[in-house]
């Protein structure tokens, strides 16, 4: 009864709820749970209620398939180096906020030789590292499988786990949008923020006030990327389809899913209309959506949001436009995954000869 009950709370809309329940979280609270005390109470939590998640056979099964076993090795660091980072932070907006200097300037005037000290320390961590990936590789059998074989395919067929959130983005977008174009912007967006925002406050030690804007869009962005990783490696089964962490997968489950055109809601359904033959007049819904998203919302919540007024006068027209672009795209990539999810919307412009549907 109970893991029914879990796994009816686990949809793919869903997760994406938590995650941003938890994002939210993780901003709002972060004077609580960074607290050591509070921190270790957490971590004992998540590690019992993983040990009671193991004793479930279909959880253990898909948890130690040698390809998810770095996934939770990342989970793990990323967990850690979060709260470092964020109690670092913590401490130091404290200590700024009475005047005193941030914890890295005591330690600034201190020099420390390459030879041998650096050089050492080094050696050491390489010695832990290739004998912590020795035992992995005794331990843990690779994940090899049969010689290729052009009639046969694994399934389900699973990208690395470092790839795996690029393979979930297809389900959403035309594969050059989503393996060329969406990856792109990330790397370009994550180059310009240091040109968007250049706050010279935070240089050289951790802090969260003093860099608000910088900090909370890459975490949203790195974090969900995160996310997306858990979520193809671990909750996506045969056929590339949704399972709760308890549930057998099996390739015989079917889904009841009618996928629509936003042109076929609007011309067919709504109008009662064939679909025009051309093709612009066909998506002419698609673009107007898509103009209103990126060229009439930014200067309406300009408007209406005081911090993003004040931002635009510190950055500029051309430089806020930069930035108002790079977080419409971010939004926009969970955005479309939520609509399909809940309304069944498969594309909202499609043009298949010139390969673009997004």
């Amino acid at each position: 009864m109970f893991v029914h009950f879990i796994n009816s709370l686990f949809t793919p809309w869903s997760y994406f709820l938590y995650y941003i329940i938890f994002f939210y979280s993780l901003i709002r609270f972060r004077e609580k749970w960074t607290e050591p005390r509070i921190a270790i109470k957490i971590m004992i939590g998540i590690i019992v209620i993983l040990v009671l998640c193991f004793f479930n056979h279909h959880f253990r099964r898909v948890a130690t398939t040698p390809d998810n076993i770095p996934i939770f090795l990342l989970f793990s660091l990323l967990a850690f180096f979060l709260w470092f980072s964020f109690r670092r932070a913590v401490l130091n907006d404290r200590r700024i906020a009475a005047g005193q200097p941030p914890i890295e300037k005591q330690h600034s005037d201190e020099k420390v030789n390459v030879w041998p000290d650096l050089v050492f320390i080094e050696f050491i961590a390489g010695i832990i590292m290739i004998t912590f990936i020795i035992f992995w590789a005794i331990a843990v059998h690779a994940p090899l499988q049969q010689s290729a074989n052009a009639g046969w395919a694994p399934n389900p067929a699973k990208a690395p786990w470092y790839f795996v959130g690029l393979q979930e983005t297809l389900v959403y977008f035309d594969p050059w949008i989503a393996g060329v174009l969406n990856p792109s912007l990330i790397i370009f967006g994550l180059m310009a923020i240091p040109y968007l925002d250049r706050n010279p406050k935070g240089a050289g030690y951790i802090t969260f006030n003093e860099r608000k804007i910088a900090v909370t869009i890459f975490l949203f962005g790195f974090l969900m990327w995160v996310a997306l990783i858990g979520f193809g490696a671990f909750l996506r089964g045969p056929n590339w389809t949704f399972f709760a962490p308890f549930e057998h997968w099996s390739a015989k489950k079917a889904l009841a899913e009618n996928n629509i055109n936003l042109s076929e809601i609007v011309w067919v359904k709504m109008l009662g209309r064939p679909l025009p033959g051309n093709w612009f007049i066909r998506e002419i819904w698609g673009f107007l959506l898509l103009g209103i998203y990126f060229l009439v919302l930014p200067p309406i919540l300009t408007r209406k949001i005081p911090f993003l007024k004040k931002l635009l006068s510190e950055l500029g027209v051309v430089r806020y436009g930069i930035f108002m672009f790079l977080a419409l795209m971010m939004i926009a990539v969970p955005t479309k995954m939520i609509v399909r999810w809940l309304f069944n919307l498969k594309y909202i412009i499609t043009i298949s000869r010139f390969y673009f549907n997004i």
